[in-house]
Formats: C-alpha cells, sequence, structure tokens
C-alpha cells in the first residue's frame, strides 16, 4: 500500500514550478519564499531541505514527465543520442563532454555540499523543545 502524498502548498508548488522551469535551486526557494533577511546560506539549506521532501521530489518528477513526453524522448532515446554524438565526435572535448552528460543521467556523478560552521567548524544545532499544558493560564 502507498502512502499518501499530502497536498503542496501554494509556494511549495511554486517551488516545483521554478525548478521545472530551469531555475536552481536557491533561485527556485527566491521566487516562492519570501527571503527578506535571509542570508544565502540560509536560502540554500532551506532549498536543500525542500528538495528532500519525498512530496516535493515526486511533484518535480510529475511535472517534467509531460516535459518528456512532449519531446518523445525517454532516458534510454537520450542516452542512445548522447552515445552516437560522443562516439561521431571529432574533437576530444566534445566526446568528453558528450561522455560526462551520460555519467550524470546515469548516476555516477553526485554533487555532494558540506555545510560548516565558522573557520570549518561543525554547524551548531539547537533543537529546542517546548512543552504547554493546555490547561494552564500561563
Amino acid at each position: 500500500m502507498s502512502k499518501r502524498r499530502k497536498a503542496l502548498t501554494p509556494k511549495q508548488e511554486k517551488f516545483c514550478q521554478s525548478i521545472v522551469a530551469g531555475m536552481n535551486q536557491s533561485d527556485a526557494y527566491r521566487a516562492a519564499y519570501s527571503c527578506e533577511g535571509m542570508g544565502d546560506a540560509t536560502i540554500n539549506n532551506e532549498a536543500y531541505v525542500l528538495m528532500k521532501s519525498p512530496d516535493i521530489s515526486a511533484r518535480i518528477e510529475k511535472l517534467k514527465l509531460p516535459i518528456a513526453e512532449r519531446l518523445g524522448m525517454g532516458l534510454e532515446d537520450y542516452l542512445t543520442k548522447l552515445i552516437t554524438m560522443r562516439d561521431k565526435a571529432r574533437e576530444d572535448a566534445t566526446a568528453i563532454k558528450a561522455h560526462e552528460l551520460i555519467g550524470k543521467c546515469l548516476g555516477y556523478y553526485v554533487t555532494k555540499t558540506e555545510l560548516t560552521g565558522k573557520d570549518g567548524a561543525p554547524v551548531g544545532i539547537k533543537i529546542e523543545k517546548i512543552i504547554v499544558d493546555p490547561d494552564s493560564n500561563t
């Protein structure tokens, strides 16, 4: 049985639409959310967290599907064309770029971002739990 996905908020939907339109994660976050007073690192982190959400990633994949269908090109077609381009390339740089794109499609290249605190120290995280008694008058 599959888990039921929650409906996205209008801001989350705007974020997804912006990603599919070609924006990077941070710019898509800026387009969808009010970022006044937020630093670049905070925006980058918030965008990263959003992208890790199963609901967000599922919506982005769903939005991308019609694009591939309209183009009549699935992943297999794309890879086949890249391999043909690589094999026919007259210059090493062109062949290398095609080979790189093939690797990215197959997941061989992973973009890894490490967040560190000041002077390379670990990022400090503070979690605070507040327990409220509903019967209390305070």
